[in-house]
């Protein structure tokens, strides 16, 4: 894998990276360099002035618009479809409700590319909404699909908390091009320009109340595959669209082919967390999402993961986190951190307690709301061309500054420093093997002589080089899906191990952060091919 193999010296001209577009503007400005405009106690941290934030706000840049600019950046694409359906209007004065729109003059034509000016075609995009059942409920999609060919396979792709689905803007080419495949990419319910009804909790036991929050999510994605009338998938989820995937595999079994979770949040136990405290996480924490700089993170190598590790991943050893997750399971001991861990800030827990979300601070701010969100897309794209990373903000603070909706999902999720009220540790190793019906569809209805066990799924875990997720939950939920499989087969026939699908396996992206599919979104759209690749030889 060339992305992976190159020596990545300071010459390389792979890794040379542009300054953030916010920050590189007003170091111009002022004639000065950057480093030298970080003064005051946040100056350095919102990087946009007060004249650009009031001028942003004031534009009021549709959330569609703003999706289709950054997917304008797909190559070959020139024109990329764009409904508007949702996120059409400016937000008013008081949010937009970002109610769907079903209007046929909102919808958008596919557009297809000719093999003409597409090497890897002729291929047909397609951007819409799909209802669902209830009021004011439908999940904004985005697809790809081949032409003239069969199409067996479907990746379905699902972004982080608060994202959208234009952040995977730099995968939907190089993913697409695996033959027999059709690519969908959604917008979370309640997220991104998918519609955004009110978001409610009715349970009050605690383990009942997470379990509704999670099935916010997972039964819109089911809904949407009874609509799209798949069968099996393959799914990709990141960060929190990864927990998803994972709670969608276990309340809905015998749908998937393959589970695929890129820098997944909530694996590791923390008994803090669990336990409703404040934990504050040395090795994985939230705070890194909003102030790492993306453009040292793509830049340099983490001088502690030998170079085998980032090239062969499943043998690798990143920061001991095998070795840790290891003795950890064999001491039966995967709960009990070493040492009490200092409490967050009372004022992080008492907000995020209260629900209150990031996005409510934006929204709140009024003028000044892309200046907070210049904190986060001045770093998060720092390694971009000043066009893609100045487009990737506007899309961020277009979705950040709508309605609240299932952003308020988090706090019954994740406890103060993103760690899973109900760790995903868990029960990650009932991924493949929960019961379902003879003929494939899971129902617990039918009597248990009609049922059988799944016979496993792939899993693949994927971390950046400099990732801020914690490796070693990863490589802890790696060793419970093989022990499962070890024991799902003890007393199994030669049939069944031979059909056995089940199987897990970490890996590593070079010179990547949390965000692996737009860090190093080269190798790890080469990752992804030999994944579904893979998935089509078992057919």
């Amino acid at each position: 894998m060339t992305a992976t193999t190159g020596n990545g010296g300071d010459d390389d001209p792979r890794i040379r990276t542009q300054q953030s577009p916010l920050a590189s503007k007003r170091a111009n400005e002022s004639n000065t360099p950057a480093e030298e405009n970080r003064k005051g106690k946040f100056g350095g941290f919102f990087t946009l002035g007060y004249k650009e934030a009031v001028n942003q706000w004031w534009a009021n840049i549709p959330a569609a618009a703003a999706e289709h600019t950054v997917l304008s950046y797909i190559p070959y694409l020139r024109k990329p479809p764009t409904h508007t359906q949702t996120g059409s209007a400016p937000p008013s004065t008081n949010a937009s409700t970002m109610s769907l729109d079903p209007s046929m003059d909102k919808e958008a034509a596919p557009v297809k590319t000719s093999s003409l000016i597409d090497p890897y075609g002729p291929r047909q995009w397609t951007s819409q909404m799909v209802n669902l059942g209830g009021k004011n409920r439908a999940l904004n999609e985005f697809s790809v699909q081949r032409l003239d060919e069969t199409h067996e396979q479907n990746l379905v792709m699902l972004h982080g908390y608060g994202a959208g689905l234009g952040f995977f803007y730099k995968n939907f080419e190089g993913l697409s091009r695996v033959p027999g495949w059709t690519v969908y990419a959604l917008d979370l319910l309640g997220m991104g320009r998918s519609s955004r009804p009110p978001f409610r909790v009715h349970a009050k036991d605690r383990q009942k109340s997470i379990t509704e929050a999670e099935d916010w999510f997972v039964d819109a994605l089911e809904e949407w595959r009874v609509k799209r009338k798949i069968d099996r998938f393959t799914l990709l989820g990141h960060s929190l669209g990864g927990y998803m995937a994972v709670a969608y595999a276990l309340k809905y079994p015998g749908h998937l082919n393959k589970l695929i979770l890129a820098s997944p949040v909530g694996i590791p136990e923390d008994p803090y967390a669990v336990n409703a405290a404040m934990p504050d996480p040395s090795d994985s924490t939230l705070t890194n999402e909003f102030s790492q700089d993306q453009e040292a993170t793509i830049e340099h190598s983490n001088p502690k993961i030998p170079e085998p590790a980032k090239t062969t991943g499943d043998n690798n050893n990143f920061l001991n986190a095998r070795s840790k997750a290891q003795k950890q399971g064999s001491s039966g001991d995967d709960t009990t951190p070493s040492a009490p861990r200092k409490p967050l800030p009372k004022w992080l827990t008492y907000l995020w307690d209260a629900n209150i979300s990031p996005f409510s601070l934006v929204r709140w701010a009024g003028p000044l709301g892309p200046r907070f969100v210049s904190g986060w897309t001045s770093r998060r794209f720092s390694h971009l061309p000043l066009d893609e990373a100045q487009a990737l903000h506007n899309y961020a603070y277009s979705l950040f500054k709508q309605r609240g909706s299932g952003e308020y999902a988090l706090a019954y999720i994740l406890a103060p420093g993103a760690f899973a009220r109900s760790p995903l540790i868990r029960r990650i190793h009932g991924v493949g093997r929960q019961m379902i019906a003879t003929n494939g569809s899971a129902t617990s209805s039918v009597e248990v002589a009609e049922q059988r066990r799944e016979n496993g799924i792939p899993v693949v875990l994927m971390y950046g080089e400099n990732d801020w997720m914690d490796i070693a939950g990863g490589y802890a939920a790696e060793q419970k899906i093989n022990e499962e499989k070890e024991r799902a087969l003890v007393s199994a026939s030669a049939e069944e191990k031979k059909n056995d699908r089940g199987s897990a396996k970490c890996l590593i992206i070079k010179k990547a952060g949390h965000h692996v599919y737009l860090d190093g979104f080269e190798e790890f759209n080469e990752v992804m091919r030999e994944e579904m690749l893979d998935v089509s030889k078992r057919r």
